[in-house]
C-alpha cells in the first residue's frame, strides 16, 4: 500500500491553522483601530487610513481571512480523520492555501487603496472576485474528492455542513458577484436597483448562513465530542437540524431590507423565515451543549472545552436576537443603530471566534507532535479575558443602539424631532468607549494565544504526514 493511501496530509492544515491565528490579530487590530477613530476622530488619517476604507479591511479580514482560514483548516483535517483517507489532490490543497493568502493580500491593498464595489462583505473588484471563485471550485474539489474517496461508508454529519457551506458560498460568491468591468480597478453590477439590493442581501446574510454558521458547526460537530470524549447527544437531532438550517437559511435575506423599497410581501417572507429558524438554530445549540452530558466536571479544568461550549451560549443568545431583529415592529426600532453591531459581534466574536479559537487549540499540538499547547494555563487566561472582552462590547452596543433608536423616533407635541442625530452621537460616546476596550481586550486575548502557539511550535516538531490509525480494508 502506498505512503499516500495511508496518511493523512497535516501540511495544510497547519498551514492554514497558523495563519488563522495570524489574520485573526490583523483583522481584530484593524477593529479596535477603527472602533478608537469613532470616539477620537483625529485618527482617522489621509485618504488611505480613515474609516470609510478601513471598516471594509475590518469586515473581510475577520470573515474571509481568519474565519476562512479556520474553516480551510478544520475541514481539511475533519474531512481526512472521519474519512479515513488521506486528502484529495495535495497540490490542488496547496493551491487552495496560497490562492486565499493572495486573496487576503489583494484585499489588504484595494480596500485601502479606494477600490470598492460598495456591496457589504463583497467589496473586492473583479479580478479578485474571479480569483476567488477559481480557489472556492479548487477547495470544493478537494473536500467533495477527498469525500468520494473515504475507506467508510458513513459520512459523518460534520462534513454535510462543510460540505453545504462550500455549496452555497460559491453560489452565493457566483451570483452575487455577477459585474460589467470598465477598467482594471472599476465594475458596475449586473444588477440595478432594488434588485441588485435583494441580490445584495441575499448573498449577504446567506454569508452569515452558510460561511459563518454552517460551516462552525461543521466545526462544532467535530470538536466538541471529540474534545469531551462524548458520542453527539442526537445523531438524529443534527440530521434534522442540517436539512431544516439549510433550508431555511436561504430565504431569511430580506429582513435586512425592512422599509426599504422591496416590496412589502418580500419584506414579510424574509421576516418569516427568519423566525422558523429559531428552531433548528436552537435544536442545533441544546445538541451540542447536551453533548456534556455526565462529561460537565471537564469544564472545570479544559480551557479547550471552555471556549467551545461558551461558543454554543453566544450562538443560542445570537440566533435568539437575530429573529427578534427581524419582526418589523422591533426593526423599526434597531435598524441603522449600534444594537445591529451589538448583534453581529455577539455572533462574530462569541461564536465564531470562540469556537475557532477553541478548535485551532484541539489542532495545535497535533499538527506540532506535542500533547498539548505550551501552557494551558495561559489558554484559560485567554479565555477569560474574550469573555469579559465579548460582554463589554456587546452589551455596551446594545444599550447604545436602544437609545439612538429611541432618541431618532422621539418627537415633540409640534410633531418636530426632540433631538437632532448630532445629539445621538454625543450620547453614544461612552458605550464607543466600552466597545474599545471591549474589543482591546479580545484583541489581547489573540497576542495570548499567538504566544502560546509560537512557543508550542519551537518546543515541537513539524507533522506533515500522520498515519491513518484504522486499516482501510476494515471499512471497506
Amino acid at each position: 500500500m502506498s505512503e499516500t493511501q495511508t496518511t493523512y496530509n497535516y501540511k495544510v492544515v497547519r498551514q492554514f491553522a497558523v495563519m488563522t491565528v495570524i489574520w485573526g490579530i490583523v483583522g481584530m487590530l484593524v477593529g479596535v483601530v477603527i472602533a478608537a477613530q469613532l470616539v477620537w476622530p483625529e485618527l482617522n488619517f489621509g485618504p488611505w487610513l480613515h474609516f470609510g476604507r478601513l471598516r471594509p479591511l475590518h469586515t473581510n479580514a475577520v470573515i474571509f481571512a481568519f474565519g476562512g482560514s479556520a474553516l480551510f483548516a478544520t475541514s481539511y483535517y475533519v474531512v481526512q480523520r472521519t474519512s479515513h483517507a488521506r486528502i484529495f489532490c495535495d497540490k490542488l490543497a496547496a493551491f487552495t492555501f496560497w490562492g486565499w493568502q493572495l486573496v487576503i493580500l489583494l484585499a489588504a491593498v484595494s480596500l485601502p487603496l479606494g477600490f470598492s464595489t460598495g456591496k457589504e462583505y463583497a467589496e473586492l473588484e473583479w479580478p479578485i472576485d474571479l480569483l476567488i471563485a477559481v480557489v472556492w471550485v479548487s477547495y470544493a474539489i478537494v473536500f467533495f474528492g477527498t469525500i468520494a474517496k473515504r475507506t467508510v461508508k458513513h459520512i459523518y454529519v460534520a462534513n454535510w455542513f462543510y460540505g453545504a457551506f462550500i455549496i452555497a458560498i460559491a453560489l452565493l460568491h457566483i451570483v452575487n458577484s455577477a459585474e460589467i468591468p470598465v477598467t482594471l480597478t472599476k465594475s458596475y453590477s449586473a444588477y440595478a436597483g432594488v434588485q441588485d439590493a435583494m441580490v445584495q442581501w441575499w448573498y449577504g446574510h446567506n454569508a452569515v448562513g452558510f460561511l459563518l454558521t454552517a460551516g462552525f458547526l461543521g466545526m462544532m460537530y467535530y470538536f466538541i465530542p471529540k474534545q469531551a470524549g462524548r458520542p453527539v447527544y442526537s445523531y438524529r437531532l443534527s440530521v434534522v437540524h442540517f436539512w431544516a438550517l439549510i433550508f431555511t437559511y436561504m430565504w431569511a435575506g430580506p429582513h435586512h431590507l425592512h422599509y426599504t423599497a422591496l416590496p412589502d410581501w418580500t419584506q414579510s417572507v424574509g421576516m418569516i423565515f427568519s423566525l422558523i429558524l429559531l428552531a433548528p438554530s436552537w435544536g442545533g445549540m441544546i445538541n451540542g451543549i447536551m453533548t456534556l452530558s455526565g462529561a460537565w466536571h471537564k469544564l472545570r479544568d479544559d480551557p479547550i472545552l471552555k471556549f467551545l461550549i461558551t461558543s454554543l451560549s453566544f450562538y443560542g443568545m445570537s440566533t435568539f436576537e437575530g429573529p427578534m431583529m427581524s419582526v418589523k415592529t422591533v426593526n423599526a426600532l434597531s435598524h441603522y443603530t449600534d444594537w445591529t453591531v451589538g448583534h453581529v459581534h455577539s455572533g462574530a466574536l462569541g461564536w465564531v471566534a470562540m469556537v475557532s479559537i477553541g478548535s485551532i487549540y484541539y489542532l495545535l499540538p497535533r499538527l506540532f507532535g506535542k500533547p498539548e499547547m505550551y501552557s494551558v494555563r495561559l489558554m484559560t487566561v485567554h479565555f477569560w479575558v474574550a469573555t469579559i472582552g465579548v460582554v463589554l462590547y456587546i452589551a455596551s452596543m446594545w444599550i447604545a443602539g436602544v437609545m439612538q433608536g429611541l432618541m431618532w423616533r422621539a418627537v415633540n407635541a409640534d410633531g418636530t424631532l426632540t433631538y437632532s442625530f448630532v445629539e445621538a452621537v454625543k450620547g453614544s460616546y461612552p458605550f464607543w468607549t466600552v466597545r474599545f476596550i471591549g474589543g482591546a481586550l479580545f484583541l489581547v486575548g489573540m497576542l495570548i494565544m499567538a504566544y502560546n502557539m509560537f512557543k508550542t511550535i519551537a518546543s515541537g516538531k513539524t507533522v506533515n504526514d500522520a498515519p491513518v490509525l484504522a486499516p482501510a480494508a476494515q471499512h471497506a
